[in-house]
């Protein structure tokens, strides 16, 4: 249990009894008391005294047995003794507000709580270190210094020279370029918090299932020779290179007069046009047939891994491939290089092309890449200014408002209401 602020210590007073008195980044050892004087646990206690904590105020911690009751009732005690409980985010908010963390850090704390993945984890740590407001307080550094020689030679042009115009125009540019980087780091940055979505789609009885059940190395998906087993889509995860994959395992896709079978081939086909990427698997040991054709010309022109199963039977059908399928793979689901190379052709097409170094600074959030859209745009004008041939001190006002953008990334300029809804996200407290 944490409280933050400066009555901390006096609450607790309230409820923690020890012999020896708490003392700043010294562990001690009492009891927690309930609002009657009785013993709810004994626990450890640790005060750490303003401004070296976490949220810059006084910060006293319970470290309580992990018991629901425990916890309720010591919550209940530090109410009564004058505590409040914290809203989503309040912690962090403080720490931003005190000064401990920039703003992109903060929502770096909320990318840590919500990741799926070793990758969305790494990712987030990179910002909470500073990496994004490092890259972005670099880029206002060089604006605001250009800032400050228009202004001086607009208030004292006698004695400040004009800035010469090739080189403002150099700076602008290679701000606008290393915003662009930032840009093309959004996507990386979407692909390693949100993942990527995969279909397995095929005819029945071609191992969709079996594939599901290897990939994620358990039995999760029923497998049966029988064609149409799989009636409704199972979505499972599992991990390529610390990326979350989400897989859904699609009914076999051909024509029925089974009412229910039919009812899962549409929601197949529905799976198959929201899923990123199309894992196609056909019986590759017998001749192509008519469903088999089907789905292979139905996912042509889209994002597709193609495996032709059941080579360790025969490979008529993958010998008798179309041109479209010269990528295609051979093998077998129970077989690990297979499935190596399966992950590897996922990787290939899902994060188009996209090298993830997670040590990289990366937007994180829709508005985090507004602000910097809207650096950028600032940016345009002044170079359509400047290109123009418009007098050089008409560059100031954009450069001013690529600056003001950026700050909202940072927190340099950030409102009340953006403070809001930047924080509704986090969880209860944290």
């Amino acid at each position: 249990m944490r409280c933050s602020g400066p009555d901390a210590r006096k609450i607790a007073a309230r409820v923690f009894a020890s012999r020896e008195p708490l003392r700043d980044r010294v562990v001690t050892y009492g009891e927690v008391l309930d609002v009657g004087g009785v013993v709810i646990d004994r626990c450890l206690a640790v005060a750490m005294d303003a401004p070296r904590t976490a949220t810059g105020e006084d910060v006293v911690e319970l470290h309580l047995h992990g018991s629901p009751v425990v916890a309720r009732e010591t919550l209940r005690a530090l109410f009564h003794a004058g505590a409040r409980a914290a809203g989503p985010g309040e912690f962090t908010r403080r720490a931003f507000l005190n000064g401990k963390l920039d703003l992109s850090a903060a929502e770096a704390v909320a990318d840590m709580i919500d990741a799926e993945s070793r990758a969305a984890a790494h990712a987030a740590q990179a910002n909470l270190a500073g990496a994004l407001r490092a890259a972005v307080d670099d880029v206002c550094r060089q604006m605001s210094r250009m800032l400050e020689e228009l202004a001086g030679s607009i208030d004292y042009p006698d004695e400040v020279p004009e800035p010469a115009r090739e080189r403002v125009h150099a700076l602008v540019a290679e701000a606008d370029a290393r915003l662009g980087e930032l840009v093309r780091d959004w996507e990386r940055g979407r692909l390693v918090r949100e993942g990527v979505s995969l279909a397995i789609v095929g005819p029945p009885n071609a191992g969709k299932s079996s594939l599901l059940n290897a990939l994620l190395g358990d039995e999760r998906a029923i497998v049966s020779e029988i064609p149409g087993t799989t009636r409704d889509v199972i979505e499972e995860m599992f991990d390529i290179d610390g990326v979350r994959v989400r897989v859904l395992d699609t009914a076999g896709l051909r024509d029925t007069d089974d009412a229910i079978e039919r009812l899962g081939v549409e929601r197949a086909r529905t799976a198959l046009g929201a899923a990123a990427v199309a894992l196609v698997v056909v019986d590759g040991s017998l001749a192509l047939d008519a469903d088999a054709r089907d789905v292979l010309e139905r996912t042509r022109g889209r994002t597709r891994v193609v495996l032709f199963n059941k080579r360790d039977i025969g490979t008529a059908g993958f010998d008798a491939r179309a041109d479209a399928e010269n990528d295609a793979l051979s093998g077998s689901v129970f077989d690990r290089s297979t499935l190596a190379a399966l992950r590897d052709g996922i990787a290939a097409v899902g994060w188009n092309g996209l090298q993830l170094d997670l040590t990289r600074p990366h937007l994180a959030s829709a508005r985090q890449a507004d602000a910097v859209a809207r650096a950028q745009e600032s940016l345009w004008d002044a170079l359509r200014t400047l290109d123009g041939g418009d007098p050089i001190d008409l560059v100031a006002p954009a450069l001013l408002n690529a600056v003001a953008a950026l700050g909202e990334i940072t927190g340099a300029a950030a409102t009340e209401h953006l403070l809001d809804g930047v924080f509704a996200r986090f969880c209860i407290g944290k």
